[in-house]
């Protein structure tokens, strides 16, 4: 497994990592033991990075994960990151010290931690992102030792600017993946520059860079990939990365000839060719089974998939995605 730096954080973290939101919720119900499994096939496989949130199951998910490195006599080897903003509504007003303090403290006592490794806004409204008086926040509970560092998870390349811009911004977390191009053109360049890690989010495009998907394909009622395709619970950019699932098929149909014309399976090209981007720190795809995360974790060992194969992504989103995906995030 390859390992990177996170940002201004200097944490080591594996180019792989795990997401765990199917943890928690909204990708269909994961019980407790298959959960642990999936926590344990992913360290056991390399990965020494987890990414969480709050509100993933309303807490689910961060108890999980305290309640596996507890159990591990390495469980300090392993970077957690979570995330806050989402427990009220996404107004800039609810963005002030006194309710991250009780969402942090939350977090610390779901997994188990003195200091949080890394706090993330979860996807907060723009004017939070540009808000001095959210940063000043955000270092006072650094100052007093709640958290070790910072970062944003932003839905826009505009927001991830904003945030890179600030001095103690550890990380921005965005999506990147195949049907996700734009943040390539300013993000990861403004990012290298300011020396701000990435964490690379939703890189199989909710799952249709498995190369799994059909049209006969059906999701339970409960699973985001079914309940917002309209964007009507949260940014649809989130589900599918905004693609149109028909265009979404025949797009990744053409990435899954592209990558077996690389000798590669669909989905760890598709993670692959995320990781090796120049500025990339960590890639976070989520795993229900023992099986897929020891799947995910072996992207982070593929070598360079070369000039032929990017040029190959390029040619797919520009045929079929771009004019309907680039102008919006």
């Amino acid at each position: 497994m390859e390992k990177h730096i996170l940002g201004r954080s200097n944490r080591e973290v594996s180019a792989i990592g795990l997401g765990t939101w199917q943890l928690g919720g909204d990708w269909g119900n994961v019980d407790e033991d298959q959960a642990l499994a999936v926590l344990s096939a992913a360290a056991e496989a390399g990965v020494t990075f987890f990414d969480t949130a709050d509100v993933y199951g309303d807490g689910r998910s961060e108890q999980l994960i305290g309640r596996f490195l507890r159990e591990r006599a390495d469980g300090r080897a392993f970077t957690v990151a979570t995330k806050m903003g989402r427990r009220l509504e996404q107004l800039p007003e609810n963005y002030v010290l006194a309710n991250f303090r009780a969402w942090t403290d939350r977090s610390r006592k779901l997994l188990g931690a003195d200091t949080l490794d890394l706090v993330q806004l979860h996807c907060p409204p723009t004017a939070t992102v540009t808000s001095d008086e959210v940063y000043d926040a955000l270092d006072t509970l650094v100052d007093e030792g709640v958290m070790a560092h910072y970062g944003v998870s932003v839905e826009t390349s505009a927001q991830a600017l904003a945030a890179i811009a600030r001095p103690r911004v550890a990380s921005v977390q965005i999506i990147i993946n195949a049907f996700r191009l734009k943040p390539l053109e300013q993000v990861l360049p403004a990012a290298q520059q300011a020396g701000v890690g990435i964490i690379a989010r939703v890189p199989l495009a909710s799952g249709l860079l498995s190369g799994k998907y059909t049209a006969q394909t059906t999701f339970s009622d409960d699973d985001h990939r079914n309940f917002n395709r309209d964007g009507s619970h949260f940014d649809v950019g989130e589900t599918f990365s905004g693609v149109d699932y028909a265009v979404g098929l025949e797009a990744a149909g053409r990435f899954a000839a592209l990558a077996q014309a690389h000798g590669q399976d669909t989905a760890t090209a598709a993670l692959a060719w995320v990781a090796q981007l120049p500025g990339v720190s960590s890639v976070i795809p989520g795993a229900r089974t023992p099986e897929q995360a020891r799947a995910n974790a072996a992207a982070g060992a593929v070598a360079d998939l070369g000039a032929g194969f990017n040029a190959g992504v390029h040619s797919i989103y520009d045929e079929l995605l771009r004019p309907t995906i680039h102008g919006r995030w």
